[in-house]
């Protein structure tokens, strides 16, 4: 996230255009949504920018929007802009919460001075925040990696010990375990919080395009290349780079990386001029990579310098303890992103979520809690999955059915990501969506997927 970020919502596409240049022209970064709910996916409690949103859209509101951000971070600035009619709602809407608001018709320069003064109080926020970690006091890692098992208090500490730093870090974590969580806690604590932090998945990059991506190129650096192109290194200049699952990385690629590391220089493809870097590398690793070494799949010498640093993402299963809390947190964030009343949960049913088996640890977790919150099982199939099922036929509906709703949850009931995702044909989606009554309706209706996304 670049520095000063601006998150404007406006439903008005003249408005919101015009906005966005008076603010770009005023030196405030800026980036604009047409509705609300795609800019609740680019909040976390370590956000370190402010949102601007009209108070009157089709679909949420700027009123739910502000109510919804300040669920994650109650510390985030909300300017909501209101119509002429529309002040008596405006001022309710600071008692509730909101920074600031500015009446229509606004100058440029007017809307341009409210955000800096908001940008200046979320940095004082977060610097405060950065300040109470160092310290070891209470903080937003207690909110963002919830636990008081021994191995998430250790982890806390290594990493209000390491995100001050600059150092490069290596995550070792199994799937699902939460490593871009810390990975970005990480980026929040360093002095380079209010810079960007890009998230590169090396495992789904093209081979033939990786380089590309990384390091960019100039115009006619291979066959396509018809204009000059930024690389990611360059876009996340200042910031931090999470380079995520690096064991999937090519060999030949891995050796250009070590030298962006040591020498913190970097060439476009297709240039031989040199320019310097100033980033933070922080890659994230399902699997020990001594192994990929000893397999000669990783170069022992990108280890040696990667591994200077290295934090360790406990599996649910080594710290079982925490699970009852962690559910109830996850229950609580996806009542809140549905806009539903958080079920009652009684603590037979959370002793029952600790003795049951977590493969895919927070990310299985989670996905279980949005399967609690939109009623799409019953209380004891959250908990066993199919084990609760008697006879095989059972236990393999029960073990499709979640797999169907996983899915789903994962891709905001768009109906083609996930038939491709599962080797279905849409028929076949429809078809198992009937057999088992999953009304896609709750998904679309829940997450930002339209009609449209489902072709």
């Amino acid at each position: 996230m670049s520095p000063g970020k601006v998150l404007l919502v406006d439903d008005d596409a003249d408005l919101r255009a015009s906005t966005e240049q008076a603010l770009d022209l005023a030196g405030l970064g800026v980036e604009g949504f047409e509705a609300a709910q795609p800019v609740l996916e680019r909040i976390t409690a370590g956000f370190g920018g402010i949102v601007i949103s009209d108070i009157r859209m089709s679909g949420m509101d700027g009123m739910t929007l502000m109510t919804r951000i300040h669920e994650i971070d109650a510390d985030i600035p909300v300017i909501l802009i209101t119509g002429h009619g529309d002040v008596p709602l405006a001022v309710r809407a600071m008692r509730e919460g909101a920074h600031d608001f500015i009446e229509k018709p606004f100058s440029g320069a007017q809307l341009a001075a409210i955000a800096r003064r908001a940008m200046e109080f979320r940095q004082l926020v977060l610097d405060n925040r950065r300040l109470r970690a160092v310290a070891g006091q209470s903080d937003d890692l207690e909110a963002r990696l919830v636990g008081r098992s021994n191995a998430m208090i250790h982890l806390r500490q290594q990493m209000r010990t390491i995100g001050p730093s600059d150092a490069d870090v290596l995550i070792i974590g199994d799937t699902g375990t939460g490593k871009e969580v810390v990975a970005r806690a990480l980026h929040d604590l360093s002095a380079r919080a209010a810079q960007p932090f890009v998230a590169i998945t090396c495992s789904a990059l093209p081979e033939t395009l990786i380089e590309s991506e990384l390091f960019g190129h100039e115009v006619g650096a291979f066959p396509g290349a018809i204009r000059a192109r930024v690389g990611k290194f360059d876009h996340a200049r200042g910031g931090t780079v999470l380079l995520d699952d690096i064991g999937a990385m090519p060999l030949d690629v891995q050796g250009k990386l070590l030298r962006v590391l040591q020498d913190r220089v970097i060439s476009p493809l297709g240039s031989n001029v040199q320019h310097e870097l100033d980033l933070r590398f922080i890659a994230t690793s399902r699997v020990p990579l001594e192994a990929e070494v000893t397999a000669g799949r990783f170069r022992a010498d990108l280890l040696y310098r990667l591994n200077a640093l290295s934090l360790r993402v406990p599996p649910l299963s080594e710290r079982v303890e925490d699970i009852p809390a962690l559910f109830m947190r996850l229950l609580s964030e996806a009542a809140a992103r549905h806009r539903l009343p958080v079920p009652q949960v009684n603590p037979a049913f959370l002793a029952e979520l600790a003795r049951a088996s977590w493969p895919g640890n927070v990310r299985e977790l989670r996905n279980a809690a949005e399967r609690a919150v939109l009623r799409l099982e019953r209380a004891s199939d959250v908990a066993t999955g199919m084990d609760g099922a008697q006879t095989l036929a059972e236990q393999m509906a029960a073990h499709e059915r979640k797999l169907l709703v996983d899915a789903l949850i994962r891709h905001h009931g768009a109906l083609k990501p996930v038939y491709e995702s599962l080797g279905l044909s849409r028929k076949a989606l429809y078809d198992k969506l009937m057999k088992y009554g999953i009304d896609k309706a709750q998904f679309l209706s829940a997450g930002s997927a339209t009609e449209a996304d489902e072709r």
